[in-house]
């Protein structure tokens, strides 16, 4: 079973497809990662999970100067769609720019560092940057192998479509595009955004993704998330988002394969495109639709010893999935590149990667 559910190449897919500058397409909010190790008590003090992803609320926001002057603070250029792009561009290697990316930053330090390391990164970003809001940041609160994320998005929210999207140029770069990834965080920012891009990439039989990113995203976004889902045509999400939206959605069901089922039989715009759902489970087997039928992928053994940050693998997941998709590769090899730089990035801090890819 290919990703492409027609075989719009005719033959083998075992090429590898010479790819066009621009051909996948992201969007979200671009945020400055700042990561520090913190104990139960900075948790507790801030109310925050070990292992969780909220917004920022007024309560959080001495958080963000009282970590930035911890000892061993690190600064990362992140937010998870960005992320994704990032690390599916380093998979890709050559040609440069097969990413695009838009999001909303500040006209300030943060923003220039964000722009020089997608620069770094070989991805195309074109930011709407404006002057009202600096630009966002996420603190990681790192504690043994758990990640606490708070967000506060700042510029990220400020994001325009009549400003941006909509602009030609920028639009030019949207129809350019095959594969389109948006991570569900950017329902909370521009929903008429997203449905503009999703609506294009359904009305053109081009591959749309979305993440559903967030336990809150089902719950507290239910509405926008429900109007784009018709449009999507790969859903990503690790078990807990995956337990919370069957929740939101009365499915009355915990087993996370028959969650995949009632995904994918949700009302879909195009019919061309069977809808793919991807359940990742952290270290247990990632679960699948394929065809009518719903698979487990093992994936790569790795010693406990060997995980610095769990912070980026389900960004780092997507990033290595979409990758082979852009490529046309079948869904069993855009699983296994995913697997393979999640593996990769749990080894290092923040959502960093080594010069060169090796997987083959």
């Amino acid at each position: 079973m290919s990703v492409c559910e027609c075989d719009c190449t005719g033959g083998s897919r075992a090429h590898n497809k010479t790819l066009s500058q621009n051909a996948l397409f992201g969007m979200g909010n671009p945020l400055l990662d700042i990561s520090a190790v913190v104990d139960k008590d900075f948790l507790d003090k801030y109310g925050l999970k070990p292992n969780d992803q909220i917004l920022a609320e007024e309560k959080h926001k001495a958080l963000f100067t009282e970590i930035v002057n911890k000892s061993k603070v690190e600064y990362h250029a992140g937010g998870s769609t960005q992320n994704s792009v990032k690390i599916a561009q380093w998979m890709i290697q050559e040609p440069h720019k097969v990413a695009t990316f838009f999001g909303c930053i500040g006209t300030d330090h943060f923003g220039e560092i964000l722009k020089q390391k997608a620069a770094e990164c070989h991805v195309d970003a074109h930011y709407y940057e404006q002057g009202q809001e600096p630009t966002g940041t996420c603190a990681a609160c790192i504690t043994g192998d758990n990640r606490s994320l708070i967000a506060n998005l700042a510029a990220a929210n400020c994001y325009n479509k009549e400003k941006h999207l909509d602009v030609d140029h920028n639009w030019s770069l949207v129809e350019k595009a095959q594969v389109y990834y948006i991570a569900g965080f950017f329902l909370t920012v521009s929903p008429e955004s997203i449905l503009r891009v999703a609506k294009h990439a359904s009305d053109n039989n081009k591959i749309f993704g979305l993440n559903l990113s967030a336990p809150f995203i089902s719950q507290f976004f239910k509405e926008p998330l429900m109007k784009v889902m018709p449009y999507v045509d790969i859903i990503f999400g690790n078990e807990t988002e995956a337990a919370t939206f069957a929740k939101e959605q009365g499915f009355e069901t915990e087993d996370i394969a028959e969650i995949a089922r009632r995904v994918q039989a949700l009302p879909k715009v195009n019919k061309n495109r069977k809808r793919i759902v991807v359940f990742t489970q952290g270290s247990e087997d990632t679960v699948a639709t394929v065809g009518d039928k719903v698979k487990v992928f093992p994936v790569l053994d790795i010693d406990q010893n060997d995980i610095v940050d769990t912070n980026g693998a389900g960004d780092a997941f997507v990033g290595g999935f979409l990758s082979e998709l852009v490529q046309e590769k079948p869904l069993e090899e855009c699983i296994r590149a995913g697997h393979y730089a999640a593996n990769v990035i749990i080894r290092r801090a923040g959502c960093t990667f080594p010069e060169k890819p090796d997987f083959h």
